[in-house]
């Protein structure tokens, strides 16, 4: 099998945050994780391989998405691998977009990708998307199962079930045959339930948190309103020593900590998964401080809340975040805050 392996501007070694708009780009040889991922494969070969800039994907899709069908016809490409792009969001999006394009190309996509990426929704329908870790050091872990994938398409043999294979559910409805009728095998889980005996639900439903949101502010000029970022907004020389992804804490900082003017902040960002350029100029981009102080002068707010709380969403797993959601509440209800601006990237 022909394979071309998609790659970000990180792995394919052109750089990290300083490259993030490189162009994409065609080598005919195998690059940064392709060349252990060759070395599994049995019957196929990487025989080019794309390296685009994370930000230059988002921004430039079309111009992307029109070079790989133009690379995938003069390859004559059979399968198309893009990552592993773990739990970085721009990469497993752009991941993702590619097996959308090898889908359209009706050609079968594989990828891996951490179960909280927004690309593994986004896209899970259009390839064969396995679990992977949540950062890179899970790489050989990872393209052990894509190979190990590959290899099986490659010798012509039927895809599995998920449960099966690996792979993470597609929402592909596909028809079976079953022994049993439909209410026979309903019938069947009921009486193993109320019998205590293992079972398994043939359709696995969703479960969602209840969430009841809070009334409105019927009157902003007399609310107290607080501002926070999981952008990584932190004084220069990061005093509480936030890190730049899986962050372990969240912090509070007020005016003083910024050297003592919020329209012209000493900081910088600390976040390590979006281009910090623009927030390094200026840190209201990412955290609008000085906007907030211009909202409270105007009356349009009533109180700007002192502490701004920072913390790093960069590969922060649900559990830890909704921890520190709790905390930051409690701590602002218990100031009697009415409201909050949480900005991101």
């Amino acid at each position: 099998m022909r394979i071309l392996h998609y790659i970000n501007q990180f792995f394919g070694q052109l750089g990290g945050e300083d490259t993030a708009y490189a162009p994409i780009t065609f080598r005919e040889d195998v690059v940064g994780p392709g060349a252990a991922l060759n070395g599994m494969l049995e019957e196929g070969e990487i025989v080019v391989t794309a390296i685009c800039g994370d930000n230059y994907f988002v921004e430039n899709e079309e111009v992307v998405k029109e070079e790989i069908i133009t690379a995938i016809k003069k390859y004559d490409i059979d399968l198309v691998i893009a990552g592993p792009g773990f739990n970085a969001g721009r990469y497993g999006i752009a991941c993702g977009s590619v097996c959308k394009i090898a889908f359209d190309c009706q050609i079968i996509a594989v990828s891996a990708l951490y179960e909280e990426n927004p690309g593994l929704e986004m896209f899970k329908k259009y390839g064969y998307i396995f679990p992977a870790g949540s950062q890179a050091r899970d790489m050989k872990n990872s393209l052990k199962k894509i190979a190990s994938f590959v290899n099986k398409v490659s010798r012509g043999e039927e895809i599995g079930l998920p449960e099966d294979e690996g792979y993470f559910r597609r929402g592909i409805r596909r028809n079976i045959f079953r022994t049993k009728t439909g209410a026979e095998r309903a019938v069947d889980m009921v009486l193993a339930k109320v019998l205590g005996q293992p079972f398994e639900t043939e359709v696995k439903m969703s479960v969602f948190e209840q969430i009841i949101p809070s009334k409105a502010i019927l009157d902003l000029s007399k609310a107290k309103i607080a501002l926070g970022t999981s952008g990584g907004i932190v004084p220069t020389g990061n005093p509480d020593h936030l890190e730049s992804l899986n962050a372990s804490k969240w912090v509070f900082y007020n005016e003083e900590s910024f050297g003592g003017d919020f329209a012209d902040m000493d900081a910088f960002v600390i976040h390590g998964g979006y281009d910090p350029v623009y927030g390094n100029e200026n840190a209201n981009r990412v955290l609008p401080a000085d906007a907030m102080k211009e909202l409270e002068k105007q009356n349009v707010i009533g109180e700007f809340y002192e502490n701004i709380f920072v913390t790093v969403g960069n590969s922060m797993d649900l559990t830890r975040a909704i921890k520190y959601g709790n905390e930051i509440a409690e701590k602002l209800l218990n100031e009697g805050v009415d409201a909050v601006i949480l900005t991101s990237t």
